[in-house]
């Protein structure tokens, strides 16, 4: 029979990593996850140093989902540094514990962003021969996590897997960040108050459901252990969708109109009017982008007004 390994998912509170968790649990499989104070950067490398050494120490194959990340389009690029700095170190400190310890070789995938890298990229769709082309902190930032991974492959023979996330959604987004835009759409919606949006409703984008970018990540790491070395995928539906589209799902769904006001915003210097991809890597992947957006979106207000029940909203 053959051995289970155990994935370890870095934020697993996060997001996506939530949902690989949930899904991993759903299937019985071996899981690890490591409480990491991510506000204090070296306390954040020794916690992932001491998870590396767990990990190494179960003798078993192992994997790592790093799903971690709380940089968005307006983070400050120091603050985008630090978030760097603590992925370097992990590295690091984790090809010393391969190097000090006999294990079986694992494999590990790094969340990316596929929107941050490709925004002024041209012409669309874009797929993993396209060249990157990022206008902002955030977007260099992510192909700086990239090259750090690479060279980590390098140094120990695991085999990496990028993937190029596109605009992620669903139950689990902290919404008390400035992002997510179904999320805050379903904020808004049931506190009754208007949204500000500060780029063109004719703005499109590709949204995954992280349920399925969660099995997606799971089938990566499956590809990863079958074929070995480096790959770099773009997870996303294939789908461009417009914002007067997602609002015309969102009124579909609540039977009632969302409150818009446009205005303006910085950042809308950073957004690009059509962001759409076409996977070539590992296509038959895209299997698991099943969930359609009137579903998510059902699926995320229904998320979103359990947190209101409950009384966990941001103020």
């Amino acid at each position: 029979m053959v051995e289970r390994p155990v994935t370890w998912v870095v934020g697993a509170r996060g997001l996506l990593g939530s949902a690989v968790v949930r899904v991993l649990r759903q299937r019985e499989a071996p899981v690890l996850t490591v409480a990491t104070p991510w506000a204090d950067p070296v306390a954040a490398v020794a916690a992932l140093d001491d998870g590396a050494r767990r990990l190494v120490a179960t003798g078993s194959p192992w994997r790592v989902a790093w799903c971690a990340g709380a940089g968005v389009v307006g983070t400050t690029e120091a603050d985008l540094g630090l978030e760097l700095d603590v992925l370097e170190g992990f590295l690091a400190a984790f090809a010393r514990r391969l190097s000090q310890a006999p294990a079986p070789r694992g494999s590990l995938f790094l969340a990316s962003s596929a929107g941050g890298v490709y925004a002024g990229s041209g012409p669309a769709p874009f797929n993993e021969d396209t060249a990157p082309r990022p206008t902002s902190p955030y977007g260099r930032a992510k192909l700086a996590t990239e090259r750090l991974v690479e060279e980590f492959a390098d140094r120990t023979g695991t085999s990496v897997t990028v993937g190029r996330i596109a605009n992620l959604y669903g139950p689990g987004q902290d919404i008390g960040k400035p992002q997510g835009l179904i999320s805050q759409l379903c904020l808004h919606h049931l506190r009754r108050r208007p949204i500000s949006i500060y780029v063109s409703l004719d703005t499109a984008r590709d949204y995954v459901f992280v349920d399925d970018c969660a099995r997606m990540v799971l089938a990566l790491l499956d590809h990863a252990d079958s074929e070995g070395g480096r790959h770099t995928k773009i997870m996303a539906t294939g789908q461009a969708t417009t914002l007067a589209s997602i609002l015309g799902v969102l009124k579909q769904v609540t039977k009632r109109p969302p409150l818009v006001v446009l205005g303006a915003s910085p950042l809308a210097q950073f957004q690009t009017m059509s962001l759409r991809f076409r996977s070539t890597e590992a296509p038959d992947l895209q299997r698991y982008a099943r969930t359609t957006l009137a579903a998510g979106v059902a699926t995320t207000m229904d998320s979103v007004a359990g947190l209101m029940r409950e009384g966990r909203l941001p103020s």
